[in-house]
């Protein structure tokens, strides 16, 4: 076999030198949705062309790229091959268009605090498109960030994308990125910090701190509200925002309410941060930006999303663990 009868993705057959773009997004779209549906919502255009396009791809490669049933779709072995390769193509391709049109403007992306699995998705987005400028900045809550992304002050931020007015929610896209375990932030001294995980029942009678009275994590506090039902927790009352680790810990100290908070929130002066278990409650993180934001860097950053979920199986729930019914629904579809 000559190396001109292998494509890049180890697809076998004679593939064309040149593959038309369009037919690889059409690809990238339903091998992300899983649903060609939803693909073709995503890419604003009819059902059947989207099939079209696929079929003709798969016909050009000599490939079979997806299984097809009336119940799913799945990536055949030479799909999964191939979409790592496409998704580069595609961002090259973006950069292409940015670089001619002189659309190279920074892309602004709120990553929430230092340390989250935010910034590790910019980390590798920095390394898949280098000529880039991505910048980050570091402001609490996906609420607030959400209300800059549709006024376009913001190109993209991380969160729980359940947790936005629906309203907003329409006009900005999103990408299932993680289930993050969540946790608690202990104030030094506590008795539950004698234990290596927290189990939920041990929180009754606490009141924990989950941004109460702040605007803009209003999706952080649903969410708490949503676990401590039942469970004879209460969420603790608004207090000051603290802003810095000097400030965090004065404000531990005199409040001495556990901090909801996930497993790779950064270390605290003051405070000792412990895994919650039985069940471990799972926090949804989306990749979240405005609908028809074209950029190079937005590329990158779903590229690099996409490809630490599947590397650090970050979308898969393990067993005893607790998330939202309504997250869980939001957390297999994409737009």
């Amino acid at each position: 076999m000559t190396a001109e009868s292998v494509t890049p993705g180890g697809v076998p057959g004679g593939a064309p030198r040149d593959v038309d773009p369009r037919l690889l997004r059409a690809f990238v779209a339903v091998a992300e949705e899983l649903h060609f549906t939803r693909a073709a919502a995503r890419l604003y255009v009819a059902q059947q062309a989207l099939s079209r396009d696929v079929r003709r791809l798969e016909r050009e490669l000599g490939a079979e790229l997806f299984a097809r049933t009336t119940r799913q779709v799945t990536l055949t072995a030479d799909g999964e091959r191939l979409l790592p390769y496409a998704r580069r193509v595609l961002l090259a391709q973006d950069e292409l268009v940015a670089a001619a049109t002189g659309a190279r403007r920074p892309l602004l992306v709120d990553l929430n605090s230092p340390g989250l699995v935010s910034a590790r998705i910019l980390r590798r987005a920095r390394e898949l498109a280098p000529e880039c400028e991505l910048m980050a900045r570091y402001e609490s809550g996906l609420t607030g960030a959400a209300a800059e992304l549709a006024a376009g002050r913001l190109d993209a931020a991380f969160g729980r994308f359940a947790g936005l007015d629906p309203a907003l929610r329409a006009g900005l896209a999103q990408q299932p990125v993680r289930y993050e375990p969540m946790a608690v932030l202990l104030p030094s001294g506590h008795p539950l910090t004698e234990l290596d995980a927290v189990p939920l029942d041990a929180l009754a009678g606490e009141a924990v701190y989950a941004g109460a009275g702040n605007p803009g994590t209003r999706e952080w506090t649903d969410l708490a509200r949503l676990l401590f039902a039942g469970r004879g927790i209460e969420i603790a009352p608004p207090a000051p925002l603290a802003v810095g680790p000097e400030e965090f810990e004065r404000v531990m100290a005199k409040n001495r309410n556990p901090v909801l908070a996930v497993v790779d929130f950064p270390a605290m002066p003051g405070a000792e941060l412990r895994p919650l278990i039985d069940p471990v409650p799972l926090s949804p993180v989306s990749l979240v930006w405005r609908k028809g934001l074209v950029h190079p860097g937005m590329t990158a950053l779903r590229t690099a999303a996409a490809e630490l979920a599947v590397e650090e199986k970050w979308l898969r729930r393990p067993s005893n663990t607790w998330v939202p019914a309504v997250d869980a629904l939001i957390m297999v579809s994409q737009n």
